[in-house]
Formats: structure tokens, C-alpha cells, sequence
């Protein structure tokens, strides 16, 4: 009953109308919308309509200014601080004066964000970066950023140790641009001071991969202490991306002139390295004085030295710009010589530089120690993956191979092209060489497994042959590196100089290396590919220069392995005569084999490697000599610094009167150098050779040198074809100059 009394009610109440009380509005209904509001004014005074703008102030398609940009770059929302990066970009690039104009404020406020925690914003920082620092000019782009490079190093040191693993590894990759760029900066001081980039940053990478650097007690003798305490276990992209780094970190701080292992044949002095005879000579200046010899000085039309044509007088005023040369010392005052003080300190100053290099050293061998375990298990955890004979290597783990073994000729090289009392470690490097190629040894030489077009693969390839010769370098430092024994001198030779020869090796497994790479590098000289093609495939001029340490350790051991001294000697002069005149690879073996016949008649060499030790060789060399002539002829002109090295092994072989310049290869060598003077044409008659192509004075100068040299008969062709070209020039003088005296005599 109380229910239907309450249902009648509500519904009497929807129809009930409400009474309206007197000074009282109407009640609003239940449903109504309010669309009342309330008007704020914003201030912009950048967008005021009263405000002037510089039309000229340099803006992006979004008006803002470097000001504006730079402010950004502390927004705190992730995607304004990309956008400004971006927008520098555009106004960098369609102004480009701004970038030496606001490079310190660029440089201080981009570094800041080389630890930004979003990935995004540090992958966009990194493209600015790399797009920016070229457009930097070359000559001053060392000059513009050293004052900056403290603040943008402290920041990316900062950043390799970052409490987030993907902030360290994009630390790296900076790093990896900033060793493009500016090298020096980067790896300043890294083997001495604990204050200095070059340190902080070698130390960021042995943080990164977990390595120790501190030893325990008794300094550098004591045990390996791990200093990092990252616990993140890296993946193999991201430690792959680290030790490519920290090779391309070693090479451009080990990188020297004189101990490069990778000269190119556009090589400014020489086209191959030479390091590897140091050793062989009584003192660096000795080896210094030999390898000099067959040293280009002219390498091209425009950078020969200047000549001027000798006159009996000459007038100063008329020709003031033929004077050639500063001798501001010959004009000094007698008071401005050196003090008895300034020369005492002169052997305080070269044994210091000496301490130097030995703690240098001393600190590459300890730093070579630590890293071995890391590079031991990366190549034990790669290699099987890398040469399973029935699968395509994966490209991530090829390369870690591959740079593992760069890491290792980097560091080995350095320490074993020393003298072996330069470094405490030197026996330790040995030993730990040892044990590294012996993990290698299995796998060598390696070659690409899996299907015909995984062989085919030119990059697979190419990483293939650069592992088998860091294989065949390293090899070569421990043959090099072996203790030196005296060789017996017979009564008959006692005046001689006692030579020395490096010993074969005595535990068999390296002897098993030093034959396994003797029968690798035959091979790869007679163009005999590991894949079983039938054609022939030259050697590269890198890897021609790369095989030259281990050849001459394979030339100058007293077994070389398997195959004897003597057969690799063979191959290596067949190839030499093989290889195009053309070829960049002709003008390395040129500049190898010129200083290898050479040897045996430099007083200061002390090795047991040169010619006169066996007949069928010395016949095969003088062949080698005889062809040269030839390889003169096909040059014409093209290469004046090739002409000129084959020119002066000539010259050298004669007047150090070599046993190879027999009276038979001298009569050789002059009728095969009578075309390169004067030609005989069945139908257009004489025609001139060669010799009158060449545009320097000088090279001309000493091809008539070579002429007299080889013998000059009066009546003889050679004479008439070398009269005939000089007929007229400037060197005809100079020829009857040196043609006379030796008519005389």
C-alpha cells in the first residue's frame, strides 16, 4: 500500500507547477548550460604590432633566431630540444658566417646534451655534429677548436661513464666523430698524464668493456684489478661499436711516420714501410743514410725542386729570385752562438726524449696486457661463428674478429718494433703474442664457407684477406722478435762485419705458423685464390705493403717453414716482373727488391739476408735488374717518382759495384736503355725516346748520370742514341761534360 501511494505522488509530481515567490527570480532548470564566460589577455611583446623587427637578423622558416634556438636547447620537453637542434641546422646552413661567429656559444651549449637522456635527441645531435665540423675549413679547424675541446671532452668522458649503458655507447660513437675530425686533440697525452684528454678517454673505454687498468702492488708488475664497476652485459652490436672505436682510438695515437705499417704508394717519400730493416743496421742513423738512397725527391711536374742553369756570372739585381734557399745563418753575428749551457743540456734533452719513448712503451705493453683477456674471449666467441665452413659468416661477428685483430697488430706492432731492453714488458707482449696467434692458428687462413654466393661475397672477401695478413704481421714480429744469434764467420771473411741472423723457431707449434704463413703468402703472390677459381687475382698495393714485414722475416730466417728462404724469394721476384709497369703495385716491389740488392754492399748493414748467398737466385735478380729497362720504357713519363727509383737502383748497383752487375747484365742493360733515348721506326725513321718527355732538369740530369755510369763506349749505339736526344737542350752541356772524362779515361 505504501509503494502505490508513493508511485502516484511522482508521477503528480511531474505535472506539478511551481509557485513563484515575490522578488524572486525563476530557478534555472536542471538540464540548462551555462554559457557565461570570461575574457585574460596574454602579453607577447615579441608579437606586438607596435614592436620594430630587424628584417636582416638571420631566422629560420619558423622566425626563430640563434638566440631563440639556443634557449631551446634547455627546453625541458624532449621534443623542443630536437626541433632546436634541427633548426640550427637550417639556419647554420643557409648562413653559414654563423659558425665562426657563434662557435663557442654552439659548441658549449651542443655538448650539454651529448649525455641527453632521450635517444632521439642525442642521435639528432650526433647528425648536427657530423654535418657541422666539416664546414669547419680544414686549416682551421684544429686551430677553432682546441680552445673548446676541454669543455666538449669533459662532457663526453662524462657521458662514458654515464649510469645508463646506451648513453656510454653513444658516447663512443661521438668519439668516433671527434677522431675523424680532430685526432690529436683527442688522444693527447693518453700514455702519460692522468690529467689529460687522451688518458680520460682511454680509460672510458676500458670502463665501457669492463677492462682494468689499476695493477696491484709493485706497480707495473703486479696483477690486473678490475676498476669498472658496470655490471651490464654488452651486446654484440654495442661491443662491437666500442672496439672499432677504440682501434681507430690506438691507431691515430701510435700512428708515427716512420713505423706506419699502411703507407700507400702515394706515400710522399716511400711507397712501402721499411721499419722492418731497422734492426738489421748498426745504428738508426746508418739505416736512415741506406733507405735514403733509393728515396724519390721528385714526385710530380709541380712539386719538383727548383733549378737554375749554372751561369760563369750573374747579375744579383737581374736575377735576385734565382737564389734558392734561406741561409739566414750564414749572416748571423759571432755573438748568437750556442752558450756552454744550451750545450750541456742538449744529452739531458735526447736522453729525456729517450725516457720518454721507453716509459711510452712501457705503458703500451702494460695497456696490451690488460686488454688480452677481453680480446681473447671476443675472438673465441666470434671465430667459430665467423669460419663454420657451412654458413655465411654474420657481419657483425666478422668484424669483431676483424678488429680484434686490428687492436692486436696496433698494440703488438708497437711494442715489438722496439728494441727489446726499450720495455720492462717486452718478454710479457711475446708471450701474450703467442698465445693469441695460437687461438688464430686453427682458422688460418680463413676463408668463407657456406654457399658459392656467400664465397662470391667481395666484402666477406676482403675482410677474409685482411685477417690472413694481420695473421702473417703478427707472425712476423715474433720471427723478428726472436732472440739473435751470431753467425759463424769463416777466417776468410774475419775483416768482414759479423752478421746476424734470426734463429728458426724452436717450439713447433710456432714453426707450424711461420710455414703455414710461408706456403700463404706464396700463394697469394702467384694470384691463387682460397675459393678455386681458375683466374689469377693481383695483390693489391695495401696488401703488398702489408706482406713486406713478413716476407723479409721469412727471407731472413734460416728455414721460413716449410718452404725455404730461397723459394719465397723466387715468388716474390716473379711477381715483381709480373706485375704491370703501370701498376701501383710495381712501384712497391720496385722500392723492396731495390733495397734488397742493395744490402749486400752497405757497410752498416748487419744481416745475413742479401744477394751472393745463392747462384739460381742471383740470376733470377739479375733478370729482375735487366727488366727494369723495360719498365722504364713503358712508363714514358707517367710516373716520374717510379722513373726516378728505377733510375737510382741503377745508379746505386753500379757504383757500389754489386756482384749482380756482371759485364753480361751491364751489355744487357745498355742495349735495352738505347730505345729509351732514341727509338729506330720501320717507317717513320729515328724518333726520340722517353728521355725527352720527362719535364725536370734534374731526372734528366740523372738519367745521363745512369748512361755514363753503365758504360759509354765512343763509337758504341749507346753513345750515339744519348747524343742524338741531348742534341740541342739544356743538358747537352752537362752530357759533353760527363761523356768526355769518360772518353778519356
Amino acid at each position: 500500500m505504501p509503494k502505490i501511494s508513493k508511485k502516484q505522488k511522482d508521477k503528480a509530481a511531474d505535472f506539478a507547477k511551481a509557485k513563484l515567490k515575490l522578488g524572486k527570480g525563476k530557478k534555472a532548470p536542471s538540464n540548462a548550460v551555462d554559457t557565461s564566460f570570461k575574457a585574460r589577455s596574454i602579453a607577447l611583446p615579441s608579437q606586438s604590432i607596435v614592436q620594430t623587427k630587424d628584417s636582416d637578423t638571420p631566422t629560420t622558416k619558423r622566425k626563430l633566431t640563434f638566440g631563440d634556438l639556443v634557449a631551446q636547447l634547455k627546453h625541458y620537453n624532449t621534443g623542443t630540444r630536437k626541433d632546436a637542434i634541427l633548426g640550427l641546422r637550417e639556419l647554420l646552413d643557409g648562413y653559414p658566417t654563423l659558425i665562426q661567429t657563434h662557435l663557442t656559444s654552439l659548441v658549449s651549449n651542443c655538448t650539454r646534451l651529448i649525455a641527453d637522456e632521450d635517444a632521439s635527441v642525442r642521435r639528432t645531435l650526433l647528425s648536427f655534429l657530423a654535418w657541422l665540423l666539416p664546414q669547419i675549413p680544414q686549416a682551421m679547424l684544429k686551430e677553432d677548436l682546441i680552445p673548446h675541446s676541454p669543455v666538449l671532452l669533459l662532457f663526453t668522458t662524462s657521458a662514458q661513464t654515464h649510469i645508463f649503458p646506451e648513453i656510454r655507447i653513444d658516447a663512443i660513437r661521438f668519439l668516433d666523430l671527434f677522431l675523424e675530425h680532430i685526432p690529436d686533440i683527442v688522444t693527447e697525452g693518453w700514455a702519460h698524464s692522468t690529467e689529460s684528454h687522451g688518458r680520460r678517454v682511454l680509460e672510458g673505454y676500458l670502463g665501457v668493456l669492463n677492462a682494468g687498468t689499476t695493477f696491484g702492488e709493485g706497480g707495473d708488475t703486479g696483477p690486473v684489478q678490475a676498476t669498472s664497476t658496470a655490471s651490464v652485459v654488452l651486446s654484440s652490436a654495442s661491443k662491437l661499436v666500442i672496439l672499432k672505436s677504440l682501434a681507430s682510438f690506438l691507431n691515430h695515437a701510435l700512428s708515427t711516420p716512420t713505423t706506419s705499417n699502411h703507407a700507400g704508394p702515394s706515400s710522399s717519400t716511400c711507397s712501402i714501410p721499411t721499419w722492418f730493416l731497422s734492426p738489421s743496421f748498426a745504428s738508426p742513423e746508418a739505416f736512415e743514410a741506406f733507405d735514403s738512397l733509393l728515396r724519390p725527391t721528385l714526385q710530380s711536374a709541380r712539386g719538383m725542386p727548383l733549378s737554375e742553369v749554372w751561369q760563369e756570372e750573374a747579375d744579383i739585381e737581374v736575377n735576385f729570385e734565382s737564389f734558392y734557399g734561406d741561409f739566414s745563418p750564414a749572416f748571423a753575428p759571432i755573438n748568437e752562438g750556442f752558450s756552454l749551457q744550451e750545450l750541456s743540456h742538449i744529452d739531458i734533452t735526447a736522453s729525456g726524449m729517450s725516457s720518454d719513448s721507453s716509459a711510452r712503451m712501457s705503458f703500451v705493453a702494460h695497456l696490451a696486457r690488460t686488454l688480452h683477456p677481453t680480446l681473447v674471449s671476443t675472438f673465441l666467441d666470434c671465430a667459430p661463428t665467423v669460419c663454420s665452413p657451412s654458413a655465411r659468416p654474420p657481419e657483425t661477428e666478422l668484424q669483431m674478429v676483424q678488429v680484434v685483430g686490428d687492436i692486436c697488430r696496433c698494440l703488438y706492432g708497437a711494442v715489438l718494433r722496439e728494441p727489446s731492453n726499450a720495455t720492462k714488458a717486452y718478454g710479457t707482449a711475446v708471450e701474450d703474442l703467442t698465445i693469441m696467434l695460437g687461438y688464430f692458428l686453427p682458422y688460418f687462413p680463413f676463408t668463407s664457407g657456406g654457399s658459392i654466393a656467400a664465397r662470391r661475397d667481395i666484402k666477406v672477401d676482403q675482410a677474409f684477406q685482411e685477417l690472413n695478413l694481420i695473421h702473417c704481421e703478427l707472425t712476423s714480429y715474433l720471427v723478428l722478435a726472436g732472440p739473435q744469434t751470431q753467425e759463424h764467420v769463416s777466417p776468410t771473411s774475419a775483416h768482414k762485419k759479423p752478421r746476424w741472423r734470426a734463429p728458426r723457431p724452436s717450439a713447433p707449434a710456432q714453426a707450424l705458423q711461420v710455414a703455414r704463413v710461408s706456403e700463404y703468402v706464396m700463394h697469394l703472390l702467384r694470384g691463387e685464390t682460397s675459393t678455386g677459381s681458375a683466374l689469377a687475382r693481383p695483390v693489391a698495393p695495401a696488401a703488398y705493403s702489408a706482406l713486406l714485414p713478413t716476407i723479409w722475416s721469412l727471407l731472413s730466417s734460416e728455414g721460413g717453414g716449410s718452404a725455404d728462404a730461397g723459394a719465397v724469394l723466387r715468388v716474390v721476384v716473379e711477381h715483381a716482373m709480373k706485375a704491370g709497369s703501370t701498376s701501383l703495385a710495381k712501384r712497391c716491389t720496385i722500392d723492396f727488391l731495390g733495397r734488397f740488392v742493395l744490402l749486400e754492399r752497405e757497410a752498416e748493414y748487419l744481416g745475413a739476408c742479401a744477394v751472393g748467398r745463392n747462384a739460381a737466385d742471383d740470376r733470377l735478380l739479375e733478370e729482375w735488374v735487366v727488366h727494369l729497362a723495360q719498365v722504364l720504357w713503358e712508363l714514358w713519363a707517367s710516373s716520374l717518382s717510379t722513373t726516378e727509383t728505377i733510375l737510382r737502383v741503377f745508379l746505386r748497383l753500379c757504383q757500389r759495384r754489386s756482384p749482380l752487375m756482371r759485364d753480361q747484365v751491364l751489355s744487357s742493360l745498355r742495349s735495352r736503355m738505347v730505345p729509351y733515348f732514341t727509338v729506330n721506326h720501320p717507317t717513320r725513321g729515328r724518333l726520340l725516346g722517353p728521355f725527352t718527355r720527362l719535364p725536370s732538369a734534374p731526372l734528366r740530369r740523372l738519367a745521363l748520370d745512369v748512361a755514363v755510369t753503365l758504360g759509354i763506349q765512343e763509337t758504341g749505339e749507346f753513345q750515339g742514341a744519348v747524343s742524338e736526344a741531348v742534341n740541342g737542350t739544356g743538358e747537352e752541356s752537362y752530357w759533353l761534360s760527363l761523356w768526355a772524362p769518360s772518353v778519356t779515361k
